[in-house]
């Protein structure tokens, strides 16, 4: 016997004419009715609000507005299909359908990651931009161990070029280039003496007590980090209710800014005899706090809300099986 789900609200016209016209084709096709109140469960409310009834038998959908006889024929597929997958001896068809009458280690850990992967996003977020914080403070009390346990953990993931990078418990914040132009703060190379062509000596440098320690991430990857996880706490405190950012909204505001400039900084390091006409260009902290920063709040605005729409439809799967195992 087929089963067919039933997603109804209360106090609904249409749903119950649903159960009706379900009832009045027991005789021609029989089946086992799952009655699922929508309103019970929150991610199928979710999921469903607005858009009851909806039956769901086999493989086939039907949404409100749907008559008697598109129940008839919807309910007639589903009992050939299973007619046919069960004289063939189709064993994914049975092993779906026992599959659908437990609740499995895999479903717990789907059910769950479906209603906390923001929290665990935003836990991520947080230590992967916070521990570089801690590194110059580890410095500053003398923890040299594990402040350059947390450099050396971090160095395949950015370049940690000092010159790019903040400071803390120092003179100043940054500590640019010559050729930033940046007023008001004293170059690199008066700092430290190191010649600003020197990539390696730029890179290794951690900091002095005179000049305090870097940061264990660049200016732009902290901006990046920093307002995905900013944008992970709105979208929390709304409830993930925000929708997608449009995607030309993303290219124009979050990538081709972050484009230009990063795209024009390497361009100028290489020194290309074929690019001698464009204007050679280092960016300062402020650029790239701003560019790192719309692109990381955008791409996450572009791309939570995506991920939300397909753990929705986890939340949804799941709460079907449970309901369905309930009423067995």
């Amino acid at each position: 016997m087929i089963t067919v789900t039933l997603f109804i609200q209360s106090d609904s016209p249409q749903c119950d004419q649903a159960v009706t016209d379900l009832s009045s084709l027991q005789d021609s096709i029989p089946h086992r009715l799952v009655i699922v109140d929508v309103g019970k469960d929150p991610a199928l409310k979710q999921a469903y609000d607005g858009s009851t009834p909806v039956v769901e038998v086999g493989p086939y959908r039907l949404v409100s507005p749907f008559t008697r006889q598109d129940l008839m024929a919807a309910l007639g597929a589903a009992r050939d299909r299973r007619e046919h997958l069960e004289s063939v001896g189709d064993k994914g068809y049975q092993a779906r359908i026992e599959r659908g009458h437990m609740v499995t280690s895999a479903d717990r850990v789907s059910a769950w990651l479906a209603h906390h992967y923001i929290l665990l996003f935003n836990v991520m977020a947080f230590l992967y931009v916070g521990l570089p914080f801690l590194a110059p403070t580890l410095m500053k009390i003398g923890a040299t161990g594990p402040a350059q346990l947390i450099y050396t953990i971090y160095s395949p993931l950015c370049h940690q070029l000092a010159y790019r990078s903040w400071f803390l418990f120092g003179e100043q914040p940054a500590y640019p280039q010559a050729i930033a132009n940046v007023p008001g703060l004293m170059t690199f190379g008066q700092a430290t003496g190191i010649s600003e062509s020197d990539y390696a000596a730029a890179r290794a440098f951690i900091g002095n007590a005179a000049m305090g320690f870097k940061v264990a991430i660049c200016e732009r990857d902290i901006a990046i980090y920093g307002s995905i996880l900013l944008f992970g706490l709105i979208f929390a405190a709304t409830g993930n209710r925000l929708k997608p950012l449009p995607w030309y909204v993303w290219i124009l505001i979050g990538i081709l800014p972050i484009a230009v400039d990063g795209t024009w900084q390497l361009v100028s390091e290489l020194g290309l005899p074929s690019l001698s006409w464009l204007p050679v260009h280092e960016s300062t902290p402020f650029l790239r706090t701003l560019t790192g920063g719309l692109f990381g709040f955008t791409t996450a605005w572009f791309g939570y809300p995506y991920i939300e729409e397909n753990m929705l439809e986890v939340r949804r799967i799941l709460a079907h099986k449970k309901a369905i195992i309930a009423q067995t």
